[in-house]
């Protein structure tokens, strides 16, 4: 009998509760938690959907901090929204994936991912195992990602211009700007073009680095141009300096003209008098030094990302050189490829080499009610982007349009295929899909062919937001595509909610952009679907518990 005792004590034990996580921790696991998911991601969705297409709706946000911001682009929206649900969050961070990979399509990227993991909550609940969900949307996307790039596209001429401009067009056209078309893209095509560079066959095109966007309230947004060269806010030191300069030399610094100070506080006891004055003409004869270093090469302008001590501006000015303080450490490498300088980090380091010449024009603008300073040159591998515009909302909307279709010119030039916009590729990869899951046996083909559903939601949506009846029409598109596969070009106008080819409409789209949309919301989709537990602990912020960790 004793031998059973233990046993029995066990048992005891398992009628009270055993508790593993601590108090104010939340689980949520299995099916509970991918419904939530599932949810989360297509109230994401809904907020987005209705700024799709050329018909969009603008969203208006708050910050925390009061200011407005008025923008229909998908990843702008998302940034300003503060979510609590985790699967929310990932689903903004691929807006945001989109954005920098890409630049464009962050809308779509976001409509689809809702999509597919809402057509995985019907295999769910019929209790299909995520994983054979994910293997087939796995296998979907692989052959998808197949047909985009060898059925449905075709090469464009980076050389034609007006090739581009197509492409440009239906970036800009569910945009706000779209009402300035051709000054957008012509924008666009010429500052990508400055900025290009061919390094040993390997093309570069930096737009962050080398593409800046300067705004200056006021005027027109039909004054706004591409500026070849650099913009930058500032006026000269003095009023007696040159405010235009042909052909400067120019000479590029980030160090400080003016004496060194010590790198911490500094006391000097003085006892006599005439050590003050011997104090102060150390410190200008150091100053003249860095002066005279500078003058010796004769250049015309001087930039400095530091400070100009006054003294060292009166000697410069004496020489009749024209400096400007203060820089952004951008602007200066900005700058460096406009003219050709080197940058210094100390004056007594400047050679005949680092001087620029390349630049062929210096002026001071007075613009509104600031003064700005143009430095151009017809050559430059750097160039601004000046937008003008009645307002701050305006210009900020306008210069989101204007990254967006930056990067589409980009990618275009990068990877020189185009597909077929207005939900035509999506339709067309529908329909491949439909007939390829009919030859599929096994649990797999549903989830596969839902796939091809999901992919359906693009011209839906965009049928939906002008107005259009959506069911007649989309069974209109599917019998379109399904009649004849020469009709892979069939999508929707967005403007009219008709039926149109693209060809006709001239819409088309890069296909990185298409191929990272599918990409990333199929990736996703799946990631979430592997999630079937959710702990959330809220940690408690006591202050006691705190001094008990640290006890000194």
């Amino acid at each position: 009998l004793p031998l059973f005792q233990p046993f029995k004590m066990m048992r005891g034990a398992g009628q009270s509760p055993i508790i593993v996580l601590s108090q104010g921790t939340k689980r949520e696991s299995g099916h509970q938690v991918q419904v939530g998911n599932i949810n989360a991601c297509k109230t994401i969705a809904d907020v987005i959907r209705t700024s799709l297409g050329p018909r969009a709706m603008l969203k208006m946000l708050m910050d925390p901090m009061g200011g407005i911001v008025m923008t229909n682009d998908g990843n702008a929206i998302l940034r300003e929204i503060t979510v609590k649900h985790p699967a929310a969050k990932s689903m903004i961070e691929i807006a945001r994936t989109q954005d920098e990979e890409t630049g464009d399509g962050t809308t779509s990227v976001i409509i689809l991912a809702g999509e597919v993991m809402a057509h995985a909550q019907t295999y769910l609940e019929q209790k299909t195992h995520p994983t054979l969900i994910i293997q087939a949307y796995r296998q979907a996307l692989e052959d998808m990602i197949k047909w985009a790039e060898n059925k449905f596209s075709r090469p464009v001429d980076i050389t034609d211009d007006n090739e581009i401009a197509k492409v440009v067009k239906s970036c800009l056209g569910t945009k706000m700007i779209s009402h300035w078309m051709d000054l957008a893209v012509n924008i666009s095509i010429e500052a990508v073009k400055t900025i290009r560079v061919e390094k040993g066959g390997h093309r570069e095109i930096d737009i962050k680095r080398y593409c800046r966007i300067e705004k200056i309230p006021g005027g027109r947004i039909e004054d706004s141009q591409v500026v070849k060269g650099v913009v930058l806010n500032k006026d000269i030191l003095h009023a007696k300096m040159r405010r235009r300069i042909e052909n400067p030399r120019i000479v590029l610094l980030d160090c400080n003209l003016e004496y060194k100070k010590g790198e911490s506080q500094t006391s000097l006891e003085i006892m006599r008098e005439e050590d003050i004055s011997a104090i102060l003409e150390q410190e200008e004869h150091a100053i003249r030094k860095q002066c005279d270093e500078i003058i010796a090469l004769k250049p015309d302008l001087v930039f400095t990302e530091k400070g100009i001590s006054d003294l060292a501006q009166h000697f410069l000015l004496k020489a009749g050189i024209t400096c400007l303080r203060r820089l952004k450490k951008t602007d200066n490498n900005r700058l460096s490829r406009v003219c050709g300088a080197r940058i210094a980090h100390d004056t007594s380091d400047l050679r005949e080499e680092d001087v620029g010449t390349q630049a062929q024009l210096f002026e001071v603008v007075k613009i509104a009610d600031e003064y700005y300073t143009y430095v151009t040159s017809e050559t430059t591998t750097a160039c601004t982007v000046v937008l003008r515009g009645p307002s701050k909302d305006v210009i900020n909307e306008v210069e989101r349009n204007l990254q967006d279709s930056l990067h589409v010119v980009r990618n275009v030039m990068i990877n020189p295929k185009l597909v077929p916009g207005g939900g035509a590729l999506e339709m067309a990869l529908s329909r491949e899909i439909e007939e390829q899951g009919a030859k599929m046996d096994g649990v797999k083909k549903w989830p596969y062919k839902a796939i091809g559903l999901a992919l359906e939601v693009i011209p839906r949506t965009l049928i939906q937001n002008c107005g259009g009846s959506t069911i007649r029409r989309m069974t209109e598109l599917r019998a379109v595509h399904a009649q004849d596969a020469k009709n892979w070009t069939f999508g929707v106008d967005g403007t009219t909610g008709d039926l149109v080819d693209m060809n006709k409409l001239e819409i088309w789209d890069p296909l990185a952009v298409r191929i990272q949309v599918l990409k990333t919301a199929i990736e996703t989709s799946v990631m979430l679907l592997r999630i079937d537990d959710i702990v959330s602990g809220t940690k408690k912020a006591v202050g006691g518990e705190k001094q008990e960790v640290m006890p000194h």
